[in-house]
């Protein structure tokens, strides 16, 4: 048995889960310099309105999901109302003041949402929806509301509508060439009558999505990010002549990003990203040159398939000042206004946190050489209690060097901590992104077993002290590692996993089931399922999960948490009121607070379940 030090104080951890911090920022399209943010609270997430550079408006009256978008007129707020978070709904327009809600697809069957965006001149909502049919693209008149129409539908994956100032066109990021294969090209319809007017593709070189069409009305480009050389990079696209400009830049290393695109003055956005380290660069489109904008700690968040292209992300505002969005692992998030000659001025301060401390990154060779991204830290303490390796979710998400308190909440109780970029993480080149296709999870196990010997070179992650935790794809991953690598771990602790995906994937919402069921065939689902290694499980499991989590259902989970224990095994099932994806810091805090009693239970000799 380990001697363990006394308990760190209730009001160490709740001071980190004690602040409101931001959690995203979601400009408006159009002239006026106008954002929704989107903070983090004790009961979930609300909004503020953000008229720059005043102050952010007093709290919203209502309850306002991460995803939601504001009107160009200030006057509405349009979310998807899921009734408690099972991401499958409809579209509402709240008024801001909490006097009205608008249903804005009377009569439509619930669906998911996979892209939101107010066009640029205010007209118009465009909203990509997933039912039992498939993907549609649905153009909503705004400012009067009006009857949606649809522009596009297909049954095969498509994301990210999107429309030109005009209304004239509509882009959508498209997948029915290859279906089931996460390498669109885009698809540009007519904004009236959905007919195809242009598409464009680098397959097989690699995917294209769309970015942002040109703000002048009249200008059919199109700023797409294109993969021809395996890394992202910026190209320029005339949606009806076919004439298409490329910014190779390289120069660069790793991937250019670009995020946001200012066509008045010719300059594009871009993140430059080499082995996970961010730098903000700015693109001239006439001459092609790039110059960094910013450099340090984190400019955007990235996703690839879900409601909004980026989870945050730096951006110009209407006059092309840049607006950097930024954040480390010990500072929240906050918008920098950055001036030519590079000096910032804070618009949005961070939040009063408690002090933290930064975590490094290392690249560590995986088992064939390939080299993934860790990033990690000590606790205070000169002999850490245990360490924690974080895995996040996706798989096509990434962590970046941003605030996350629960990290900060282990290393205040003496645990170091790592966070995992394992193969499937996006912004590390189409390889490492489509590296876990096929594969049964072999290749992230790897990527799992070299993020401990590396810890271990640092003296770190002895066997009898270490824990694995993640959410989602990282739940499957906790799930997974402890069975595959049980000599590695003391404790998994997953939060809403997958333990058995053949019956998982019967259960899920449509726009997750249609993917999943292309990366795990039947034959693959067996060496896919943690719930194949039950007899091979030594360290102790924790699963927390959402009561109507469509992402993840619970089926698969229970008979996983069942079988187990009938084994013997040491296993705890927690099930909380909500979905996939809950905010609200109080919750997080009930969170943490069990992790830190489990973790110290292992530490005295005790299991999980007693």
């Amino acid at each position: 048995m380990l001697e363990v030090p006394a308990v760190p104080s209730d009001e160490a951890l709740d001071a980190r889960f004690a602040v409101p911090y931001l959690l995203t920022v979601r400009p408006v399209p159009g002239p006026d310099d106008l954002a929704l943010l989107v903070e983090n609270h004790s009961d979930g997430a609300r909004g503020r309105i953000w008229r720059a550079p005043a102050a952010p408006s007093d709290l919203l009256p209502f309850p306002v999901g991460v995803g939601a978008i504001l009107t160009a007129d200030a006057r509405w707020v349009v979310d998807l109302d899921d009734g408690g978070g099972s991401e499958v709904g409809g579209l509402v327009a709240f008024a801001v003041d909490g006097s009205e809600r608008v249903e804005l697809t009377p009569g439509r069957a619930p669906y998911v949402l996979r892209g939101l965006e107010s066009s640029y001149d205010g007209r118009s909502v465009v909203a990509t929806v997933v039912d039992e049919d498939g993907f549609h693209v649905l153009v909503i008149p705004a400012a009067p509301w009006g009857e949606p129409r649809v522009v596009y539908s297909n049954p095969v994956e498509a994301w990210y509508g999107q429309i030109s100032p005009d209304g004239a066109l509509v882009s959508v990021d498209t997948t029915a060439h290859n279906p089931g294969i996460r390498r669109p090209l885009l698809t540009v319809v007519d904004g009236r009558n959905g007919d195809v007017v242009a598409t464009l593709d680098d397959l097989p070189a690699g995917p294209v999505r769309g970015v942002r069409f040109a703000s002048d009305a009249g200008d059919d480009r199109l700023l797409v990010n294109t993969e021809r050389s395996g890394f992202s990079r910026p190209a320029i696209w005339s949606v009806r002549t076919g004439e298409r400009v490329d910014f190779d830049l390289p120069d660069l290393a790793g991937e250019v990003v670009p995020i946001d695109w200012h066509s008045p003055s010719g300059r594009i956005l871009a993140v430059h990203v080499d082995d996970g380290i961010h730098r903000l660069v700015e693109i001239d489109e006439a001459s092609g040159d790039a110059c960094v904008v910013a450099e340090g700690g984190s400019v955007f968040d990235p996703d690839v398939a879900d409601l909004h292209p980026f989870q945050w992300a730096s951006y110009f505002a209407p006059t092309g000042a840049v607006r950097a969005v930024r954040s480390t692992w010990d500072v929240p998030l906050h918008v920098e206004e950055i001036a030519a000659d590079g000096t910032a001025v804070t618009l949005i301060e961070p939040a009063p946190v408690p002090p933290g401390r930064p975590l490094a990154s290392a690249m560590v060779p995986s088992a064939d050489g390939t080299r993934v991204q860790l990033w990690w830290g000590r606790p205070a303490r000169d002999e850490p209690l245990g360490t924690v390796l974080t895995i996040h979710g996706g798989p096509n998400l990434v962590t970046v060097d941003s605030y996350d308190p629960s990290a900060q909440a282990w290393l205040d109780a003496g645990f170091a901590v790592a966070s995992l970029n394992y193969r499937g993480s996006v912004t590390f080149g189409r390889a490492f992104r489509e590296g876990f296709w096929g594969v049964g999870g072999d290749r992230e196990i790897e990527d799992v077993a070299a993020a401990i010997g590396f810890l271990r070179e640092q003296g770190l992650a002895a066997p009898a002290t270490t824990f694995i935790t993640g959410a989602s794809y990282g739940g499957h991953m906790t799930l997974l590692s402890v069975g595959r690598l049980p000599d590695l771990f003391a404790g998994g602790l997953a939060h809403v996993a997958v333990a058995e995906w053949s019956a998982a994937i019967d259960a899920m919402n449509p726009a997750v089931r249609s993917v999943w069921s292309s990366w795990v065939p039947p034959e693959m689902v067996e060496p896919f399922s943690a719930i194949t290694y039950l007899e091979d499980v030594t360290a102790s499991v924790w699963i927390n999960q959402g009561d109507v989590d469509t992402r993840t259902p619970i089926v698969g989970v229970q008979r996983y948490v069942d079988e187990l224990s009938a084994r013997g095994g040491d296993v705890v099932l927690d099930v909380f009121e909500g979905g996939h994806e809950p905010t609200g810091l109080d919750g997080a805090a009930v969170d943490q607070r069990r992790m830190h009693e489990l973790a110290r239970r292992t530490l005295a000799g005790e299991r999980w379940d007693g």
